[in-house]
């Protein structure tokens, strides 16, 4: 007989069974293992929101074999991930298996290491229905604005479209920033820049023209500046002023889901489920040589800024031995988290700071390595010394105009020789500046005036859109990362190199759910469901009495929405088109089926003409001439087909290119992937080159 454990993912399984030994049988659910059936609503709104939950399809034979196992052990420990999706998972099996709720059966792992999984089996707990509850009712709420107005959504603009909760929101975000864009009116303005060179030196230092007798300048054309640029002619130098200081830069703090995701954007290029899914296998555990598989970071879902007191220990004996005693601070690092966190778990940080990124590099992957560093630097940096800076700042004055000259040296670089935070805008650089004193000349260099134009506040990228989720209190730890997919895959945001675009299906469904449904895309009705979604965790608030606040209300608003919009349909500029129908003559549209888009006659009901859209490539067959036609296999991959077929049978999975080849004279191809790539195919050729920016956009 054995104790049974059943955890997440099987990955996750391996690492704790060799931490467990031969007394233990770890299984994994391989995530839910019983949801609400998508076929229907599966809510009883009438009662009460209940639930009808089904075993899903796929985990039968699992079941069975979890069924089984818990026949032959002696106790079972539900270990699912330590959150609210986690609880869920554990509450579902105690109901398939029979379990009883009220016993200490639950234990978490917040690191899955030997430490971890001891301290876990040591502590086990009842399954917490406050945070169960919270999970339902977040279920139950999108499983109501889903299928209640997505089938509104669809009737109205295009077949097939979603409208979640949390998504629809930030699609908001984003449209009202494009449309902030469109509606701002540049403005003109001038700066004047400078180089001086102090008097018996040939080390010239930039500064910036300030103030004009004293008060701020404002410069707003070109026949100002040139005043100013006269009026400095030949004008003899001074300056005036110089301060010294010392400015003090703090450490960022360790990462949360949210700073984790936006610098792994920054820094490294990842999307936010890349960095989800490379969290995920550096937490579930990877196998190091000598050690064997381990967990290398903590839990990945997570708000708090909280950190274990060992791990400071270890952060600290690892910075002394390392660095030494002058790069740590004076008393270990706080970091307060935000009001509205959950604070479940620790920050996101190394299990053992002793395995530098370096060390195991052999072991990991190229994205489970770049990731684990970061993680792992930002962690120390957290714990290492502020970095000093002495600054110096200089007046420079003729004929009442002062420009300012700033600069600075590293005193002492502290955590900045380890780690410095990204930034979604670049910072202006300051250089260092030579010795200067009060009352030294100066000679100008060169005085260029620049002219500028005020500009509109930047289009979010996956980086700015989650701090802006996080800052409004939209969605939690474990949300961003879905919603960002949803709304790109769906086609309503187009992401072109990191920044993110709304489409015109985007901003159609903004449009109709602004005016329509004003509660659900509001930000701040949306953050205080987030809010009362916390209360019920916290066993402050009821489920059902939160459910029934705001299906009410709901309801009503889409009921009165299906009246008003009853004979009306938004027609999407890019489903019109120029082809004309055959048989009536009135103009062709796209449509959308369930195989996807197709040409259909306008004049429907009464005409029913339809078509297959042929999306040719403007290429033509190197065998036949024909045209060569983009086309999907059944599973969705696209590939390259001359319309000739099956006459001919011409394809590619890579593009072919209207280009030559320079040694063959061939049709050459483009093959996509993380370093693109234009060939030639042509047998014993072996022409090929890299693909450039213009060739790639």
């Amino acid at each position: 007989m054995s104790d049974l454990v059943i955890v997440e993912s099987p990955s996750k399984a391996h690492t704790i069974q060799k931490y467990l030994g031969s007394g233990y049988e770890v299984m994994a659910s391989k995530g839910h293992v019983r949801d609400l059936p998508a076929k229907r609503l599966s809510v009883d709104v009438k009662n009460n929101f209940e639930p009808k939950y089904e075993v899903m399809k796929d985990k039968e034979t699992l079941i069975k074999e979890l069924k089984a196992a818990v026949k032959k052990c002696d106790n079972v420990y539900l270990a699912t991930d330590p959150d609210r999706e986690g609880e869920a998972i554990s509450w579902h099996l105690a109901y398939i298996l029979k379990l009883p709720l009220d016993s200490k059966n639950r234990v978490e792992f917040n690191e899955i290491t030997k430490t971890g999984v001891a301290n876990g089996m040591a502590n086990p707990r009842s399954i917490d229905i406050d945070l169960v509850n919270a999970q339902q009712a977040r279920r139950i709420l999108d499983r109501l604005v889903g299928y209640k107005l997505s089938p509104f959504i669809s009737q109205k603009i295009r077949r097939g479209l979603s409208a979640g909760r949390v998504q629809s929101v930030a699609l908001r975000i984003i449209v009202d920033r494009e449309n902030e864009i469109r509606k701002f009116v540049p403005e003109e303005y001038w700066s004047i820049d400078a180089k001086f060179i102090p008097k018996g030196s040939r080390k010239a230092f930039a500064a910036a023209l300030s103030l004009y007798n004293g008060e701020k300048i404002k410069i707003t054309n070109e026949e100002e500046a040139k005043k100013v640029l006269s009026d400095l002619e030949n004008a003899e130098f001074t300056i005036t002023k110089v301060k010294h200081g010392t400015r003090r830069k703090q450490p960022a703090p360790p990462f949360i889901t949210s700073t984790l995701q936006q610098d792994a954007s920054r820094k490294l290029g990842f999307q936010s489920k890349r960095t989800m899914k490379v969290a995920q296998e550096l937490y579930e555990g990877v196998t190091i040589d000598g050690i064997g598989a381990t967990g290398l970071i903590t839990y990945m879902r997570t708000d708090s800024l909280r950190i274990s007191n060992d791990a400071k220990k270890e952060a600290k004996d690892y910075i002394e031995n390392r660095w030494g005693s002058k790069y740590l601070p004076k008393k270990p690092r706080e970091f307060k988290s935000r009001n509205n966190a959950q604070d479940g778990h620790e920050a996101i940080r190394p299990t053992m700071i002793s395995l530098a990124p370096d060390q195991i590099k052999k072991n990991l992957s190229s994205d489970q390595y770049k990731l684990y560093k970061l993680i792992w630097e930002r962690f120390l940096a957290s714990q290492m010394a502020e970095c000093i800076q002495k600054t110096t700042q200089a007046d420079i004055e003729a004929n009442g105009y002062t420009f300012k000259a700033s600069g600075y040296k590293v005193d002492f670089d502290g955590f900045t020789v380890l780690y410095v935070e990204g930034k979604d805008t670049e910072e202006e650089k300051e250089s260092q500046l030579p010795t200067l004193e009060e009352g030294m000349p100066v000679k100008a260099k060169e005085i260029i005036p620049n002219q500028h134009f005020t500009q509109p506040p930047a289009r979010f990228t996956e980086a700015s859109l989650i701090k802006a989720l996080e800052e409004n209190g939209i969605g939690r730890p474990s949300t961003y990362s879905a919603t960002i997919t949803t709304i790109t895959s769906r086609d309503y945001v187009r992401r072109q190199n990191k920044t993110l675009y709304p489409t015109e299906l985007g901003e159609a469904i903004t449009d109709l759910m602004k005016k329509r449904f004003p509660k659900i895309v509001n930000v701040k009705f949306t953050a205080q469901m987030e809010t009362e979604l916390d209360e019920v965790e916290h066993g402050k608030e009821q489920w059902v009495n939160l459910l029934h606040g705001f299906y009410g209300d709901f309801e009503d608003t889409l009921k009165k929405a299906k009246e008003d919009m009853k004979d009306q349909k938004i027609i999407l500029k890019e489903d019109q088109t120029d082809e004309i129908c055959p048989n009536c003559g009135k103009p062709m549209m796209f449509k959308y089926g369930r195989y996807g888009r197709f040409l259909a006659c306008s004049g429907y009901p009464d005409c029913k003409t339809v078509k297959k859209v042929v999306n040719k490539l403007g290429v033509d067959c190197p065998r036949c001439g024909g045209d060569i036609l983009v086309r999907k296999t059944k599973r969705g991959k696209v590939f390259y087909g001359c319309s000739n077929f099956p006459d001919c049978r011409f394809a590619s999975w890579s593009e072919p290119l209207n280009e030559k080849c320079p040694q063959c004279g061939e049709m050459l191809f483009k093959k996509e992937g993380k370093k693109p790539k234009i060939f030639c195919n042509t047998e014993g050729c072996g022409y090929e080159r890299e693909v450039t920016e213009e060739e790639q956009t």
